[in-house]
């Protein structure tokens, strides 16, 4: 019982800071350095604070990581016996592969735009005309993804949350009278 709860643990603090500080820079981080009063201040400040981050975030993803791997040790009898519960842990996987991956390539353009400290831009995902091309490439694309990683845990929040209610007695009797009846 003990390993579950510190596998749940790792796993929903894990997400929970993935998804939270994802998102607070998008909103906050990448908006706010624009507010800085030199244009080569705003690109400064963005790959300072995303660089802050970074270990942290390693962090959470790892810990959700291993905690997701408990949940599937923990809960392998009802993935094979409760109806439903095998198919919401193959969502829950391609969930997590696909936020490593937008993750991870948003790190690496991220990288990008982070080797040029003071590079001129509007704020963390809009160039400015002085930006260089290869940050301004990066930094369009990270526009887009800066939304995606926390839509994609937040989408694994919402799933860990049916998969809390997949353990309630009623829906195990439930899940296992299905799946036994066919």
């Amino acid at each position: 019982m003990a390993l579950n709860t510190i596998s749940r643990s790792l796993h929903d603090v894990g997400l929970a800071a993935w998804f939270g500080g994802t998102l607070a820079n998008a909103v906050a981080l990448n908006s706010a350095a624009g507010e800085t009063r030199r244009l080569s201040d705003a690109g400064a400040v963005v790959n300072a604070g995303w660089d802050k981050w970074t270990p942290v975030n390693a962090a959470a993803i790892g810990a959700n990581l291993v905690g997701s791997v408990g949940q599937l040790w923990g809960n392998k009898a009802r993935i094979g016996s409760q109806q439903g519960v095998g198919t919401m842990s193959i969502v829950k996987t391609g969930l997590t592969v696909a936020a490593l991956g937008v993750t991870g390539y948003s790190r690496i353009l991220g990288k990008r735009v982070s080797q040029h400290a003071d590079v001129p831009v509007q704020d963390g995902t809009t160039p400015s005309e002085q930006t260089p091309d290869d940050v301004a490439g990066a930094q369009r694309q990270l526009k887009a993804l800066q939304w995606a990683v926390p839509a994609l845990t937040g989408a694994l929040l919402v799933v860990s949350a049916f998969a809390g209610e997949q353990q309630r007695t009623a829906s195990v009797i439930d899940g296992i009278r299905k799946r036994i009846s066919g």
